[in-house]
């Protein structure tokens, strides 16, 4: 068989996968299982700014452990997992979905291209969050701030590490300023086919998406700028990941204020995440 034949016959299954009614409707509940890993945050953060969540890391891992600690909360947690492997999968689908067009040219291999970056990147941030509700469903959790001074420490270790590390950092700022415009410019409502949707559920989802993306794109940059600051002190503890960059914004002068905001910004993007499940995705 030739490798065109088999290529096609991967895409062919790819996209079976993706228009798969029980794959969709896992996606579904992975959106909801990826809100509510916000709303845990936001209201950690919300604790963290008014003094109440001195013992809880204000991020993914304090979620998970929020809801570890619940009751059935452990079940829940593997009902997250699988929501958000079912929604890595729905993204490696968009992949070779979209392969096609990277022999293209012109905006046809430009949108293919960056159709598929995206796609790749969120799968593997939905593959990393389904790793973690794991670690905590089976009592092995730790947290991700720990976690990512490990990580950092480690790469610092490599040829070029403090280089990379700076980098990473870099992406993350991007990423973040990328949120905050996509916010801005409601850039988000491109994505989504809101055409069967009343006025009032539009409205909605252009308010939250307003202030959910900006929300996150803040936590995000300065994510990605404690670990510039690591690179350039090379200092792998300065890399204090979400709950550092939370208590970092807490340290700065209307620091409660600063945070509460950013909090109700990421609450909003996880009641993004809970309308966007109602909705299927334009392409």
């Amino acid at each position: 068989m030739s490798a065109r034949g088999t290529t096609g016959r991967a895409a062919g299954t790819a996209q079976e996968a993706g228009d798969s009614d029980g794959l969709e409707h896992l996606a579904r509940v992975g959106l909801l299982a990826f809100g509510l890993v916000h709303l845990l945050v936001a209201w950690l953060a919300l604790q963290l700014a008014w003094g109440g969540g001195a013992g809880e890391s204000a991020d993914q891992s304090g979620a998970m452990r929020t809801l570890a600690e619940s009751p059935l909360g452990k079940p829940l947690l593997w009902v997250v997992a699988v929501g958000l492997i079912a929604l890595a999968v729905w993204q490696a689908a968009e992949v070779l979905r979209w392969r096609h067009g990277w022999s293209a040219s012109g905006k046809t291999r430009t949108k293919a291209l960056r159709k598929s970056g995206n796609a790749l990147v969120k799968a593997a941030v939905y593959v990393a969050l389904a790793v973690l509700a794991i670690r905590f469903a089976t009592g092995a959790g730790t947290s991700s701030s720990q976690q990512q001074q490990e990580t950092t420490s480690g790469v610092f270790s490599w040829p070029g590490g403090q280089w990379l590390v700076a980098a990473a950092g870099l992406v993350l700022v991007g990423v973040g300023a990328w949120h905050i415009r996509k916010g801005l410019n409601k850039h988000f409502l491109k994505q989504i086919d809101t055409s069967d949707a009343s006025p009032g559920a539009v409205k909605l989802v252009t308010r939250l998406g307003q202030i959910g993306f900006p929300g996150k794109g803040i936590a995000l940059a300065v994510v990605g700028g404690l670990l510039v600051y690591a690179a350039i002190t090379f200092d792998p503890s300065k890399a204090r990941g979400l709950d550092g960059a939370l208590h970092t914004i807490l340290e700065l002068p209307f620091g409660r204020i600063l945070l509460t905001l950013v909090a109700i910004g990421i609450a909003a993007f996880g009641a993004f995440c809970f309308v966007r499940a109602r909705y299927p995705e334009r392409t």
